[in-house]
């Protein structure tokens, strides 16, 4: 099939940024920097705000629309995000692309697509830190075919994307169901004051809905009294201990010996228990902090700024990534259960007493060290209300697997189709796609033509 080319500025506006630092705020307006932009829809939940005057001086360049394109130019350029929300400005480091006379998601995947990866490639300048002029953005060749077949094509490739998000959307619900209930047995100890009111003790906490029930088998688990701690009134028999007593942080070099690709995940790279990419990167091309090997059932955590949440746990074997040294690699220790140890650094609770700590650090940001979150206090049930809690919700996590399994595979039957279809190599029925993507093989159970 044959296509003509177009050099990106005849189909789209490009405008850059200020080239200037600003003074950053604790509220105001989000500013959108390179750190920011991820694959998909740009995501404003994490952004560093500024106050109003600086927000009106850096837009005065460019106001946002949706379905606008922003992309990264320096360290980590390339990346691209689509916009749904509107109300940021944007930082340095970074250019929006305005698709004027081309459908803005077939644009937004052209620009994922290996074809231009490589002009991307070729095109950045720079020995120590690597960037991407607007002069060669704005010169991109881009594929052009007719409407409807550009329509077409970013037609099925969002409805991958957004079998991708649904199942993201998901696992975010099922594994705030098992916080709920992780909170509930062993932050609020509901079962322990179901159990002291069903013996009559008086207590000082609020009482228990009466609706809070758990199978007998189970509440027998729970103590029916509770004791002074050095945190407060606990259940009976459990104890006080600290982070350093049910985990460790483990500092494994990655072998790269005879790999050529890997998959880097950086501190923004991860984000409130989701991988963000699976891509694979060169590694000639690596960062510096691109050090850590991480394993199966091993949790992430971001050193820098802990509000952030920059924290995930890895369901998979992670034979091909390689993390950033500045990750906290967490490993449980003394046979306490992964999964616990994962939903306790979770906690709120948690994440502001190391923001504290980050906060107290005499440095350029706040970060935080294992040695100085390990004498962290946390109440160690027993064993037996641990491992009964594993069990309530594994069906829980099996299904936040599968999904992310499922994840997996839409990702990689995207990445397959999209150079196919970009170059005109292939057609879809893009009906079937949106069906059933896992079930149906694209390149082997739908409609192909030429």
């Amino acid at each position: 099939m044959s296509f003509e080319l177009n050099s990106l500025d005849e189909v789209a506006d490009v405008v850059d940024s200020l080239h200037k630092t600003p003074t950053y705020s604790e509220t105001g307006y989000p500013m959108v920097r390179g750190t920011d932009v991820k694959y998909g829809t740009l995501d404003l939940s994490s952004t560093f705000k500024v106050a109003e005057t600086v927000f009106l001086d850096f837009s005065r360049k460019y106001k946002p629309s949706p379905k606008d394109i922003i992309i990264t130019r320096v360290g980590t350029y390339g990346v691209t995000s689509q916009v749904k929300e509107i109300n940021f400005c944007l930082g340095q480091n970074t250019a929006a692309i305005i698709p004027s006379q081309i459908n803005a998601d077939y644009l937004f995947y052209v620009l994922n697509s290996p074809y231009l990866k490589s002009q991307i490639e070729s095109g950045v300048v720079g020995s120590t830190q690597k960037t991407l002029s607007l002069k060669v953005i704005k010169s991109f060749k881009i594929p052009r075919f007719d409407k409807s077949l550009e329509a077409e094509i970013a037609s099925i490739l969002s409805a991958l994307d957004n079998r991708i998000s649904l199942l993201h959307e998901t696992n975010t619900t099922l594994e705030a169901i098992a916080q709920t209930l992780f909170k509930s047995w062993f932050v609020d100890f509901d079962p322990v004051k179901a159990n002291v009111a069903n013996v009559g003790a008086v207590l000082q906490q609020p009482p228990v809905h009466q609706s809070y029930n758990l199978p007998p088998d189970i509440a027998a688990l729970f103590p029916s009294e509770f004791e002074e701690s050095a945190l407060g009134l606990i259940p009976k028999g459990w104890r006080v201990g600290t982070l350093g007593n049910v985990m460790k942080n483990e500092s494994s070099t990655f072998n790269f010996s005879g790999v050529e690709k890997v998959i880097f995940i950086n501190t923004g790279d991860v984000s409130d228990g989701q991988f963000l990419h699976s891509d694979f990167s060169a590694v000639d091309t690596l960062k510096g902090q691109a050090k850590k090997a991480i394993r199966e059932n091993d949790v992430l955590f971001s050193e820098i700024r802990p509000k952030n949440k920059r924290f995930a746990y890895v369901n998979f074997d992670p034979k091909n990534y390689v993390v950033s040294t500045k990750f906290m690699v967490l490993r449980s220790s003394h046979g306490i259960h992964p999964r616990y140890i994962y939903q306790v650094l979770r906690q709120s609770e948690i994440i502001e007493t190391f923001n504290v700590i980050a906060d107290s650090r005499s440095g350029t940001f706040p970060q935080i060290t294992f040695d100085a979150i390990k004498a962290v206090k946390v109440v160690i049930p027993s064993n037996e209300c641990i491992n009964r809690y594993i069990d309530y919700v594994s069906a829980i996590f099996q299904k936040v697997d599968l999904n992310f399994e499922q994840q997996k595979e839409l990702k990689d039957i995207r990445d397959t189709l999209l150079p196919r279809l970009i170059s005109g190599q292939l057609r879809l029925n893009v009906g079937a796609i949106r069906e059933s993507p896992v079930q149906q093989p694209p390149l082997q159970n739908h409609e192909i033509g030429t």
